[in-house]
């Protein structure tokens, strides 16, 4: 059974003045800006509430809207508060952050870090990880575009792709990030303002009772605290969280681009912000048995959910809200990858004397084929969002604990960070295939400790920082 659609004329609508706000928005912004520091870094002086908004509506993606509802629908309790606790990486980064500033003022991107303090060869693996990782993403950001679209309206789900691309690589491209942090401000608001609405006609409409004599009575392994796949999930998914902004140079962007004395409290409270939001999108799903909705693919069941809750009318609210959330991290991760390949790929090993504007251009260069990109990778759907997003846990947990001890040690070598990686995103990859997508992160990470550990204790180096960069 499907949720309450919404006509394509009205689906065309809401794109149609939600983009030309954002895309006319960033232009106004982006008119001035003339060098490639600007474009990447926004001048280094956003401000606390510009910088609490824009982290947390980058965290609330088609992760929290769509993803949350699935694997609640899937492992119940466990998945509802697991992901919820994937706020702990924003509030986990926060001391990062503030280190990341002091370190390196002038920075640009995570590239830079790995490269000055682990070298040239934990770089090329650093900036392999980093890129395959930003693509996975934007793909299920593309995804999630097209799913949504066709669950809410008549519209294809490759007429929803080529919308939710389209946009978000017009407005990032004439902005920046100083257009992707004010748009997020906005979209922040929305999010916020939604969610809170539907939280409460849940709750008044179906109840917390209702929902839970239904599950319990057809799926109450859902509500068992020791299912075995949904405790793996609980601690797989804290540790995926970690690393996705651990290593991710959209959160290191945002690093730089605040202010002094901003980040630390920003991410902090953006992480607090963001909690709870994926325990009322994973109670939607659990309320889709007693609503006799069974969706034919489980990234599905929040906005039907929602929608056959709200009307048709919600069904608008549904879609805005996702609609939001979705390109609030897009543009994010569209502005932050290209900076990488300008950066640290073009400058590093093509370019080594290019000038701001010659970055400046290959920076929207990038932007224009990672849009590309995404949107060819989009066709066919290959696989749900949530196995997706998951796949690539194998690779970034494995960069949590170098950077670490990269930011706050000095024992640990190039070789070490470099191994750590390799075989942390091998055996990620084996238990994915092995056992599951819900072992990928947590086994990638241990193993990328352990030889941390190894490293660090019996091929020790003494790594001065100041004067290595110098």
């Amino acid at each position: 059974m499907s949720g309450t659609h919404f006509s394509s004329q009205t689906a065309f609508l809401i794109l149609f003045c939600f983009s030309f706000i954002w895309i006319l928005w960033a232009w106004f912004i982006g008119r001035k800006l003339k060098t490639s520091d600007e474009f990447a870094v926004a001048g280094r002086n956003v401000g606390f509430a510009l910088a609490t908004a824009t982290t947390m509506a980058t965290w609330v993606t088609s992760n929290t809207t769509l993803v949350a509802p699935q694997l609640t629908y899937q492992f119940g309790i466990w998945g509802m508060v697991g992901y919820s606790l994937a706020c702990l990486g924003l509030i986990f980064f926060a001391p990062l952050a503030q280190k990341i500033k002091a370190l390196m003022p002038q920075g640009i991107t995570s590239g830079d870090f790995i490269y000055q303090r682990f070298g040239k060869l934990t770089w090329f693996v650093f900036i392999a990880i980093s890129f395959f990782y930003a693509l996975g993403w934007l793909v299920s950001l593309g995804m999630a575009g097209g799913i949504l679209l066709s669950t809410l309206s008549p519209l294809s789900y490759h007429t929803g792709v080529s919308i939710i691309v389209v946009v978000c690589v017009s407005y990032t491209l004439l902005g920046g990030l100083r257009a992707v942090i004010a748009t997020d401000f906005l979209q922040t608001l929305i999010i916020i303002c939604g969610v809170t609405y539907i939280a409460y006609k849940c709750l008044t409409d179906i109840g917390s009772s209702e929902v839970y004599h239904s599950v319990s009575s057809t799926q109450p392994e859902l509500l068992n605290l020791l299912f075995p796949a949904a405790l793996l999930f609980l601690f797989n998914n804290i540790f995926f969280g970690i690393g996705e902004i651990f290593h991710s140079n959209v959160w290191w962007s945002r690093a730089f681009a605040f202010a002094d004395g901003v980040g630390k409290r920003s991410f902090i409270l953006a992480g607090l912000l963001w909690l709870p939001i994926p325990i009322v999108t994973g109670f939607i799903a659990l309320s889709a048995n007693s609503l006799g909705i069974f969706p034919s693919s489980p990234d599905m069941v929040g906005p039907l959910v929602a929608s056959k809750i709200l009307g048709a009318s919600g069904a608008i609210i549904v879609f805005i809200i996702i609609f939001s959330a979705l390109a609030s991290s897009m543009d994010s991760l569209l502005a932050a990858t290209s900076d990488l390949l300008s950066n640290d790929v073009y400058k590093k090993l093509m370019m080594p004397n290019a000038s701001s504007q010659q970055l400046l251009s290959v920076n929207r260069l990038m932007i224009l084929l990672l849009g590309l990109a995404t949107w060819s990778l989009c066709y066919p759907k290959i696989a749900t969002l949530g196995a997706l997003l998951n796949f690539t846990g194998a690779f970034v947990a494995s960069t949590i604990w170098p950077i670490v001890y990269g930011l706050f040690g000095k024992t640990l070598s190039g070789n070490g960070a470099f191994t750590a990686m390799i075989m942390g995103t091998i055996t990620g990859l084996i238990c994915y295939f092995q056992i599951g997508f819900y072992t990928a992160a947590i086994s990638s990470c241990f193993i990328s400790y352990f030889i941390c550990i190894y490293f660090m204790r019996f091929k020790a180096i003494a790594f001065q920082w100041q004067t290595d960069k110098e």
